[in-house]
Formats: C-alpha cells, sequence, structure tokens
C-alpha cells in the first residue's frame, strides 16, 4: 500500500492558487479503460490474417502510444483517458483532479535568473510574488537591481545564504539557517532581503534570542526628564552619565567590601557600644546602644542615600511606573536596601541593641544582592542573566534528572551500608547529602561507603552524575554563544 502525505507546504501552495501535483502511483492504480474494438478510428482496426492489415494495426498502435493513449505499464492492449493537453513546457505533469487549460500568461509563470555574486538561481515570478512586502516579491523594490545586458537580477551578497531564503518563497514560510553560515550573517541577509520583523523575530527565537518588547528606547515626556533618564538608565550615552555610572559602581563595591569587612574578628559588634544610664528606680545600668559614630556605620549609611537617591529619581522620571515595577533590577535594589531600614526600625522601637542580632544575621544576607546592581554597568553579567533566562528549560530538566538520581542513589547506599555498624548512614534521607555531593564530583569526604558494595553503588553515583552534568551542557553553552554574539558582535559560529 502507497501513501502520500502532505505537508503544511502544500497548504501554502493552495492558499497561492497553486494546482497540486498528483500522486504518479494514483495515474497508474486507475483501472485501465479498455479499447472499444467496435468503434471507429485506430482501435476500431480488427485482426487479420493479411500482412497488410497486421502492419496497418502495428501503425495504429505505434500512434496510440506516441499519442498518450496506451498506458505503456499496463500493456499494449489497454487504452487510458486523455485527462490534460499537453502546454509548451513539455514537462508539466497530468493533473487528474483539474481540466482547466493551464494558462502560463495568467499565473505569471514566467522563469527569471537571480545571480548572486555569481551563483545564478532559476525560479519563476509568481513564488516571489508570493509575498509583495519583500525586496524580492515586490516588483518595484526588485528592478532596481535588474541587469538589462544579461537579463538577470544581481544582488551582490552572500552566496550561501540565498538557497534557504528562496526556499522561503518555494515553501510557503519554511525558513532554516544553513549549518555553514554564521547566525548574524544570516540575520544581515534576512534584513537585507526584506522579510519582515516577524519572520526575523521568529528566526532569533529559535535560535535562542531573547526578543525585547521594544527595540527602541521608551523615552518619558519632558526635555528635562528626558535627559534625567537617558543619564541614570543609559550609561556610556554621555560624558555625565559616565560619571554618574562610575560614582554608582564605587558606590556599589564599597557596600559590599563593607558588608565583608565588618564581619572581621576585630570589626564584630562595633555597631554598639556599652553606655551607662540611670534607671527609672535611679539605679545605674549598663545597656547596649546603636553606635552612631561607628566608621561602617558611616559608610553603610552614605552608600544606602546614594542608592535610594538614585532610585528615588529614576522612579520620579520613568516613563512608564508600571513597567518601572514590574523590572527585577529595580526589585534588586529595594532588597539591597531593606535590611538598613528595618534594623534602624527595630532600633528605634526597642531603644536597645539586645535580640536584635540574631534576627539582623539572616536578614543582612540580602545585603549581598546588591552586587547584581552592577549587572546595569556590566554587558557580562547581562549576557549570564539571559543565558540563565533561555536556559531555563535545560537547567529544569538537570535538577530534575538530578532528583531523581539522589533518590535512587541514597536508597541503594543506605540499604548497602545498613547492616555495617561502622555504616555514616542512618537514614535515607540524611544519605542526600552524600548523593549530592557525589554526583556533582565534589567528595567531600566527610561521609562514605565503607563496604564493597557500597563502593560499587558509589561508583554508579559518581558516573551517573557526570552524564547528569554533560546532557544540558552543550545547549547552554550554545546559547551563550548566540547571546554573546548578539550582544557584542564577536565570537565564532557554535
Amino acid at each position: 500500500m502507497h501513501f502520500v502525505a502532505r505537508n503544511s507546504t502544500d497548504v501554502a501552495y493552495q492558499a497561492q492558487g497553486y494546482t497540486l501535483r498528483p500522486d504518479p502511483l494514483n495515474i497508474f492504480r486507475q483501472p485501465p479503460t479498455a479499447i472499444n474494438h467496435g468503434s471507429p478510428g485506430l482501435g476500431g482496426h480488427r485482426r487479420s490474417h493479411s500482412g497488410g492489415s497486421a502492419k496497418l494495426l502495428n501503425v495504429a498502435k505505434q500512434n496510440e502510444f506516441e499519442l498518450g493513449l496506451v498506458e505503456p505499464l499496463l500493456g499494449p492492449d489497454k487504452k487510458r483517458e486523455v485527462i490534460a493537453e499537453a502546454d509548451d513546457s513539455k514537462d508539466k505533469p497530468l493533473d487528474v483532479e483539474h481540466k482547466a487549460e493551464h494558462d502560463c500568461k495568467a499565473e505569471n509563470c514566467k522563469r527569471v535568473i537571480v545571480n548572486v555574486a555569481g551563483l545564478k538561481f532559476e525560479t519563476q515570478l509568481k513564488t516571489l510574488n508570493r509575498l509583495p512586502s519583500t525586496l524580492l516579491g515586490n516588483p518595484n523594490k526588485r528592478d532596481k537591481y535588474w541587469n538589462q545586458s544579461k537579463n538577470e537580477f544581481f544582488f551582490d551578497r552572500h552566496r550561501p545564504s540565498f538557497p534557504a531564503i528562496l526556499y522561503y518563497y518555494q515553501s510557503g514560510g519554511r525558513l532554516k539557517r544553513p549549518v555553514e553560515v554564521p547566525v548574524d550573517i544570516f540575520l544581515e541577509e534576512l534584513e537585507f532581503y526584506q522579510l519582515g520583523n516577524t519572520v526575523i523575530d521568529a528566526f532569533k527565537v529559535s535560535e535562542g534570542f531573547i526578543i525585547e518588547e521594544s527595540d527602541h528606547m521608551e523615552l518619558p515626556e519632558g526635555h528635562i526628564r528626558r535627559a534625567i533618564w537617558e543619564t541614570l538608565e543609559y550609561p556610556g550615552g554621555s560624558v555625565i552619565s559616565i560619571i554618574i555610572a562610575i560614582i554608582s559602581v564605587a558606590f556599589i563595591l564599597t557596600s559590599v567590601a563593607t558588608f565583608c569587612i565588618e564581619t572581621l574578628p576585630q570589626f564584630k559588634n562595633r555597631d554598639c557600644t556599652n553606655v551607662t544610664r540611670y534607671d527609672e528606680n535611679g539605679d545605674l545600668e549598663t545597656v547596649r546602644v546603636f553606635n552612631y559614630s561607628d566608621p561602617l556605620f558611616i559608610i553603610e549609611s552614605s552608600c544606602i542615600l546614594w542608592f535610594v537617591l538614585e532610585l528615588t529619581v529614576r522612579f520620579i522620571v520613568c516613563p512608564s511606573s508600571l513597567k518601572f515595577v514590574k523590572d527585577i533590577i529595580n526589585w534588586i535594589d529595594v532588597v539591597s536596601i531593606a535590611p538598613y531600614f528595618i534594623f534602624m526600625i527595630m532600633f528605634f522601637l526597642n531603644n536597645t541593641c539586645q535580640n536584635n542580632s540574631k534576627f539582623l544575621a539572616v536578614l543582612r544576607v540580602l545585603r549581598v544582592a546588591r552586587v547584581f546592581k552592577l549587572s546595569r554597568f556590566s554587558d557580562g553579567l547581562k549576557i549570564l542573566a539571559k543565558t540563565m533566562q533561555v536556559s531555563l528549560r535545560e537547567l529544569s530538566m538537570f535538577l530534575l534528572f538530578l532528583a531523581i538520581a539522589v533518590v535512587i542513589f541514597a536508597g541503594a547506599i543506605y540499604y548497602a551500608e545498613a547492616q555495617r555498624e561502622d555504616s555514616y548512614f542512618t537514614s535515607i534521607p540524611d544519605a542526600f547529602w552524600w548523593a549530592i555531593i557525589s554526583m556533582t564530583t565534589v567528595g567531600y569526604g566527610d561521609v562514605y561507603p565503607v563496604g564493597e558494595f557500597g563502593k560499587m553503588i558509589g561508583a554508579m553515583c559518581v558516573l551517573s552524575g557526570l552524564l547528569a552534568i554533560a546532557l544540558p551542557v552543550p545547549v547552554i553553552v550554545t546559547n551563550f554563544n548566540n547571546i554573546y554574539r548578539a550582544t557584542t558582535g564577536r565570537g565564532s559560529n557554535a
């Protein structure tokens, strides 16, 4: 049994008024039309014993074969009906379903030659005219590249990219970049042939790019607000913006350095000091109060003042308050300065440093989020963030593989070492830690299998971890290369 698979290309052909070519095997499977020996004409000759009659019959059969009335694969005694007339091209297949006469002039199937840097392609005008908004589909646009002397269109463009672009017209909308063509070069060709922003954006998405909501900068109304917004939001656009960007980076680095220095032993507990004062009963008591004269606190307060001022000004002059609130970078700014104000509010409520350090020990960890503020001034951090965003599916697959393997090997190592008194694994959840550090090939050595069977399971755990890590890495690296080339314009094709 023979099947014919119709795809989306056929739908595009039918939408443009094209006639689908029939399956050739369907022609041969149709019931043959028997020759009517009683009818006049070529089929009416009866077989006779005379040599002249036999010769005449052979001439008639030869004429039938030349006229296409006899199907050669079904034998000399079978004849089929003529279902379509031959046209001037002599290579158009017979159409079983459509019996209308082909009008080449009406369908505009005139052949044209497209010369791309010396490599010639031949196609039909009706194929190019499908997309009238593109360079090749618009007669007014493509006529600028017409070479009258050679009777062809000439484009001094990248030759390996053009077959994919021409196939986009032929297939009704299928665009596939050739493997040997870099992404940036192919994007330039798509823009030159004016295939449209929708097609280019769809191609970028298929290649792993992140499509921004708008390619142009959204600016607020008013000359002063616009100037302030450009200075703060787009560093490097002017001398003032560069100076402000340098100041912002200096404050960020100073704040991070202060966060690290205050954990040194000689700087611990310097934010509070002992003060002797009289209580309500008139007795002297020693309490710990906040030390406003501490140099680290003064430096931290100066950094917070700059961060708050910058965030407030940016919010006031922003073109859209809703988009400003949705931006994750702005939320990083809020999270980085929130611990400072929470600490001050708690101090003023309690008027003492007692019982504050335990809570703020966890809360102050959020101050490290100020490092991410550097992403506004660093292309490298932007590329890293976009790579993680594009590779979320691969990262989620890795976490899923890791979680399943951790449960399997944790259970296996627990029961393999359960009969040994010197086992380090007291339960399956306790073995999760060993499975994670083994699969990630860290191997702290704090817990390890002791028995032979447990060591075999440990070896399999390490090998499975290598596979789980190695599988999604090529996809993530490819996404990084694509984003890096799109951002910097450098890098080799992956």
